[in-house]
């Protein structure tokens, strides 16, 4: 094969192995989506496996997740979960998706009965426990502009509307 073909061809599989996930999301959103991959890597072996999962899901309070749940969000991986898996996949997750239903998604996780409600206590317990962490302060906030109901319930529904809309929407 002649030479000049050959750094072509290397660059070109470069270029189709790097159609590049880490140019899909700024650095501030990928070192966001590490300190994700880290806590979910609950053994620290690099992988997101059967049992990371498990216990993530344990740490957030959901003791009674079906094995075949933790299964069907292992099967969307094109093979073992590593960070940049992880990236990818929440890259197509993400591809064109409504900013109002991809935060509507991440609160239904903690809801599996569709309420469209939390406890304000287990809220407070995620904001100020996880990732980039809540002051008490900053959970003033949002109880002050999103107060939760006699019950303690907070209608994440109508939070996810005010963030990504900037208004409430009208009470019908």
């Amino acid at each position: 094969m002649p030479p000049h073909l050959a750094p072509k061809k290397a660059k070109k599989r470069a270029e189709g192995a790097s159609s590049n996930v880490f140019s899909m999301f700024e650095q501030a959103q990928i070192q966001e989506f590490k300190e994700a991959f880290t806590i979910m890597d609950q053994n620290r072996d690099g992988f997101i496996d059967k049992n990371d999962l498990r216990d993530t899901f344990a740490a957030l309070g959901r003791l009674n997740v079906k094995q075949e749940e933790i299964d069907d969000m292992l099967k969307e991986a094109p093979g073992p979960v590593n960070f940049t898996v992880f990236l990818t996949m929440f890259g197509e997750k993400l591809k064109g998706a409504d900013p109002e239903e991809t935060i509507l998604n991440a609160f239904k996780v903690f809801d599996p009965e569709g309420k469209g409600t939390l406890k304000k206590d287990f809220v407070t317990e995620m904001l100020t426990t996880q990732a980039d962490r809540f002051s008490p302060e900053e959970m003033e906030q949002m109880f002050a502009a999103f107060p939760p109901d006699v019950a303690g319930n907070l209608d994440y529904k109508n939070l996810v509307y005010v963030i990504t809309h900037g208004e409430e929407k009208d009470q019908e």
